[in-house]
């Protein structure tokens, strides 16, 4: 099963070229800034492959915070 990512374009001065949130049921929402047109259009192909960056964050992130439960988890095993 395929997620459905939600795009919305918004012209506004005061936010940022582009913001990625959640809308409804948590899923991914990815909001361009048409304020920006001009940038966004110019950096396209580097905004594009900031996707496998990004994902490799995440999973840094990630990793991070299980192996800080699995800490945790350890103490308190330790401890009883």
């Amino acid at each position: 099963m395929q997620t459905q990512i939600e795009f919305r374009l918004v012209e506004d001065e005061e936010m940022p070229p582009i913001v990625i949130t959640y809308g409804d049921n948590l899923e991914p929402k990815v909001v361009m800034n048409t304020h920006h047109k001009i940038w966004l259009t110019w950096k396209r192909k580097i905004i594009g492959g900031v996707a496998k960056s990004l994902y490799e964050k995440i999973d840094e992130l990630l990793d991070s915070y299980l192996a800080d439960q699995y800490q945790l988890q350890e103490m308190d095993t330790w401890e009883e």
